[in-house]
């Protein structure tokens, strides 16, 4: 496996791939350190949540899948026993 040589904040791949960073902070809050997913700190103790490539890659699916329309429910008929 290739060395991690990039990390992007949540910010900036909202920015990147069009998307609100509150889902996708919901969706890598998920991840762990082998999903790709990165505590960065800053000074005064700040840290930011940092996506190296294969998080990224790991982001896709889940946002496809906030983005499909939930299925259709059909409305169905009653039993004959309960129609009126």
């Amino acid at each position: 496996m290739a060395a991690t040589s990039a990390v992007y904040t949540i910010a900036r791949l909202a920015e990147m791939l069009g998307e609100a960073v509150d889902l996708l902070d919901a969706i890598a809050d998920q991840f762990d350190g082998e999903g790709g997913c990165l505590a960065v700190y800053d000074t005064g103790e700040r840290a930011r949540l940092g996506l190296a490539m294969r998080g990224i890659e790991s982001l896709k699916e889940p946002i496809a899948d906030q983005m499909r329309p939930p299925p259709a429910q059909g409305r169905r008929s009653p039993p004959a026993d309960l129609a009126g």
